[in-house]
């Protein structure tokens, strides 16, 4: 698998509410083929594309935990106008929506599994795996976390499925540990915390380096030199060429 240059985070965040079908339709118009979207389960089990632990950033739900509701108490909440008016009456967005709207669309997907506290990363996997390996196929899926126990679960449950290791701070040094014993594919740094010498261990070893989340082309202009595969950005447009513009 290829990975693309850039990667919208959380669809198209910058210009649409975060992990919503509106973003994913964003990032379609604005020529980004590939999105990252966060995955958790809700208290009955529905797999929904959400960042947070509670509904209070994102939502009209007050500071109501994501385990505490079903898919009937989140689909009552609007999840659109905290961001723009123009967004009122959005909804939350199930696994299965996103995955179908990717498709419609032919797009790619670094899907997050995310663990909030209290979270099950067993469920999540053996909930969330099965329905994106059969959805999408192989050159058009990417599936990270910051999760060991996620990331161990996911690599038992499909041999085959390719993996990213996200990392908070800067790259251990033990990375390549990490990467053998789940046959990762990628590595996922905060490109903040980035370390040329992890850089060019990683280039070596011919690991993918995908950098979150990059808003600065400028700033970080110097890393594409040393090797960065892709970035995730909250506004991959940033980054487009003249070329990139009047296609």
């Amino acid at each position: 698998m290829t990975l693309p240059r850039l990667i919208g985070h959380r669809g198209f965040s910058a210009h649409a509410p975060e992990n919503t079908l509106s973003a994913i339709d964003a990032a379609a118009r604005a020529g980004i083929n590939w999105v990252e979207l966060d995955v958790q389960c809700l208290g009955d089990g529905t797999p929904v594309i959400w960042h947070d632990a509670h509904v209070a950033r994102c939502s009209d739900g007050g500071p109501t935990l994501l385990r505490d509701l079903t898919i009937d108490d989140a689909r009552r909440l609007d999840v659109g106008s905290w961001f723009d008016e123009r967004f009122t009456g959005e909804r939350i967005l199930t696994l299965d929506d996103a995955l179908d709207a990717l498709n419609a669309r032919g797009m790619g997907l670094n899907l997050e599994l995310k663990l909030s506290t209290g979270h099950d990363p067993v469920q999540l996997v053996e909930t969330v795996l099965p329905r994106v390996t059969s959805a999408l196929p192989p050159e058009r899926l990417l599936v990270s976390s910051f999760d060991g126990d996620a990331l161990d679960c996911a690599r038992k449950l499909d041999n085959d499925v390719r993996l990213g290791i996200l990392y908070d701070d800067k790259i251990p040094r033990d990375w390549p540990w990490d990467v053998e014993r789940l046959r990762a594919f990628s590595v996922h740094p905060n490109w903040v915390h980035l370390n040329q010498e992890r850089v060019i261990e990683l280039k070596r070893a011919e690991i993918s380096l995908v950098c979150y989340t990059v808003n600065e082309p400028d700033r970080f202009a110097p890393w594409w030199e040393q090797g960065v595969d892709a970035v995730i950005s909250d506004d991959p447009t940033l980054f487009f060429t003249d070329s990139d513009r009047t296609r």
